[in-house]
């Protein structure tokens, strides 16, 4: 059962004697590995989301391992088939250089050096995923994204060029809101919508997932209306390219 399952035995008995609440993934797996009927499959599964809002604090994510916590979302994104991304304070993970990886996880004095280098190491392989043709991408994500400094200008630069390189992929749509648009919504925070079935949300403390179908769908408007409003092509990798130059031309200087 826990190999149908995917999952750990020890993993599977905790849910069963009821140490361990499932998730509504976990709810999924085990009913595909009981083979219910569909009919069956959608009235726990809407029972399982409507109850799922899982908070699990960084701290016991970085206990557990960040490189884990990689590999985890490599296979849940081998699942999916549509994933919507809006970041409005760094760059996607799955559109990350290893260099900017780097910057971002050494902000934390708790993780070794060894660590780094496997989340490193983990979250490039978790970037296969977006030479999948057969999974829609798309990421938005705000202007401020490409100025913050929170690598040299040199490596920023790389970065954006990363970016504009990866956006002409068919599969992958790649917008940027710009400052200069009037804008009718605020980016209170970073969030992923996989499919239309769960949202992950990034807060300073923790991890926050909704399976809600009216929560998530919240989500889904937000995003749109992002998306609507936010530079895409041809107009986005000028932007992005202009940003690239004057972070060169700053390093010149410097």
């Amino acid at each position: 059962m826990a190999r149908g399952a995917v999952m750990s035995a020890s993993k599977l008995s905790k849910i069963e004697t009821g140490k361990l609440g499932p998730t509504a993934d976990d709810v999924e797996r085990i009913l595909t590995a009981i083979g219910v009927s569909d009919d069956a499959k959608a009235e726990y599964m809407d029972a399982a989301r409507a109850v799922a809002t899982e908070t699990t604090a960084w701290r016991l994510i970085q206990r557990a391992g960040l490189h884990k916590a990689q590999r985890q979302l490599k296979a849940v994104e081998a699942r999916m088939t549509l994933l919507r991304l809006f970041q409005p304070a760094l760059v996607p993970g799955l559109l990350q250089t290893p260099e900017y990886m780097r910057a971002i996880l050494s902000r934390h004095e708790d993780l070794s050096e060894t660590a780094v280098r496997e989340t490193v190491s983990a979250r490039l392989e978790r970037q296969e995923v977006l030479y999948d043709e057969s999974k829609t991408l798309r990421f938005v994500i705000t202007e401020p994204v490409l100025r913050w400094l929170i690598v040299p200008p040199l490596v920023m630069s790389g970065q954006l060029d990363r970016l504009i390189s990866m956006s002409r992929l068919p599969h992958v749509d790649i917008r940027v809101v710009p400052l200069a648009r009037r804008q009718h919504d605020i980016p209170n925070h970073a969030f992923v919508i996989r499919d239309d079935r769960a949202v992950s949300v990034e807060t300073v403390h923790a991890e926050v997932i909704v399976t809600d179908p009216r929560d998530v769908a919240l989500y889904v408007a937000k995003f749109n209306g992002f998306a609507d409003n936010a530079l895409e092509g041809g107009e986005m990798r000028a932007l992005m390219a202009d940003i690239r130059d004057d972070l060169l031309q700053q390093r010149e200087i410097h």
